[in-house]
């Protein structure tokens, strides 16, 4: 008889870890709290748009679902920079178009891999909040949407739902996770430009919008301003997602400061005046929607022996600024279904080698999302950082077996987040020394700087691009 799992959470990370765990011959019941988005429509709430890179499509590969994803994706193929003053210049990701990201809408992902997850015989449950569990006795107390509750066996469960998982708090209440969660201190408020049919063609043609893109569709926009910025971020039927990220608190600008439209309309007149004309529903947008919040969640265990897991958000929830938050808890499903496959009786030890494996790499992309924030608003436009990675670059064409940029090592291949983490502060270190200060990458000797490269750091791994 198959093995039972019972999965809390429907969403990304719970439809696609239910999938590949049910092509392998388990037995698994999902419970959603939300209703079934393809009956009720999408109702995910805030929606920072997901940025699709490798780590998550090789997930979708082995899943059977990455051709039918990117067929409702948008190409970026690298950050455009918009200065105040209203230039823009794109600053690549990768090296050709063999290494872009994917714009994707969350809503329309959720739906397409509740349907293969269904196909493959995964059980779903909505408008079911789980109310409590009793891990001695292995059960569950569900509670529907008209408050009727009822208990089930749960042997296994697994916790998919999110940075507020309702699983974490009740293994939490029943043996201390170690939980610490870190606030950023900073909010962010979405707003949208629509497709540029409903914008003047005067005011698209000035934003270097085509087709039916107010803006270049295939980048992902950043307005960067030292201390907060604006992205934009393309969707399919040609309009963009923008979030404004600010301090939450303290001096203007800050959330606190703007209060309503009004205030909010002259801060974007002032800091952000190629962006405003683009967004003509600026005040409906800016009053009606929430300012959200940004933490990363850390906690000392994710497992409650083999009883109980954490996966996702639910275990490592962490800021948005790396686009890597969904590419990591898909690469989570790829590891914990290939364990289960190999232990199915003994979850112990697969949940205690799952943590071993991913908590570093977690951690690791923690971090490197919260300096990505700091890059993204600040460093872009910064003639230091410009110059090291003109001469990052030059050393990754030359000696591309020694040296690939972080954001590349993180986005275009599998190596462990942890190496790519530990090997780009190795390689910063190194830009600065050859540098000097400067902030002219021509100035620096390219063959003596292949040469320190070369005798300061190991060769790459094997990269393994998907």
């Amino acid at each position: 008889m198959a093995k039972h799992i019972t999965l809390i959470g429907g969403g990304l990370v719970g439809a696609l870890l239910a999938q590949q765990l049910a092509k392998r011959g388990f037995a698994v019941d999902v419970f959603e709290k939300r209703p079934d988005p393809r009956v009720a429509g999408f109702t995910g709430g805030r929606s920072i748009n997901l940025a699709l890179a490798e780590r998550g499509l090789q997930a979708l590969r082995e899943a059977g679902l990455a051709d039918d994803v990117l067929q409702r994706a948008v190409m970026m193929r690298g950050r455009m920079v918009h200065t105040r003053d209203g230039r823009s210049g794109l600053q690549r990701y990768g090296v050709d178009d063999s290494e872009v990201i994917w714009s994707v809408s969350r809503g329309a992902l959720n739906m397409l891999l509740l349907d293969a997850a269904e196909a493959s015989g995964v059980n779903f449950h909505f408008g079911q909040s789980l109310a409590s569990a009793d891990f001695d006795g292995r059960r569950i107390q569900l509670v529907d949407e008209q408050g009727v509750s009822r208990e089930l066996d749960a042997p296994v469960v697994i916790g998919a739902d999110g940075a507020g998982s309702s699983l974490r708090s009740a293994m939490n209440a029943y043996a201390p996770l170690g939980e610490r969660v870190e606030s950023l201190g900073h909010g962010y408020k979405e707003l949208e430009i629509p497709p540029a049919g409903g914008l003047s063609a005067d005011l698209v043609g000035l934003s270097g919008g085509h087709d039916q893109f107010a803006l270049e569709p295939h980048a992902l926009h950043i307005w960067p301003r030292g201390g907060y910025m604006c992205i934009a971020l393309p969707n399919t039927e040609g309009s963009f997602t923008v979030t404004l990220f600010l301090p939450a608190h303290g001096p203007h600008p800050s959330f606190d400061t703007l209060g309503g439209a009004s205030s909010a309309r002259a801060f974007f007149e002032e800091d952000f005046p190629d962006l405003l004309p683009l967004i003509p529903d600026f005040a409906n947008d800016y009053d009606s929607h929430p300012v959200g919040t940004l933490s990363t969640l850390y906690l000392e265990r994710w497992h409650l022996d083999g009883r109980a897991l954490l996966v996702g958000d639910a275990a490592h929830a962490i800021v948005p600024f790396h686009g890597q938050g969904m590419n990591c808890g898909f690469e989570d499903t790829v590891v914990l279904a290939a364990l289960l496959a190999e232990a199915p009786n003994d979850t112990a030890d697969v949940f205690a080698e799952f943590q071993r494996i991913r908590q570093p790499n977690s951690n690791a992309i923690a971090a490197m999302a919260l300096e990505n924030y700091v890059e993204m608003r600040d460093s872009v436009a910064d003639p230091h950082y410009l110059a090291k990675r003109s001469l990052g670059a030059l050393l990754a064409e030359r000696a591309p077996d020694h040296f690939m940029a972080r954001y590349r090592m993180v986005t275009f291949t599998h190596l462990p987040y942890a190496y790519a983490y530990e090997r780009g502060r190795a390689q910063d270190m190194l830009l600065d020394q050859l540098l000097r200060g400067s902030t002219d990458a021509a100035s620096v000797d390219l063959m003596a700087a292949i040469n320190a490269l070369r005798a300061t750091l190991p060769p790459l791994p094997d990269l393994r691009h998907g």
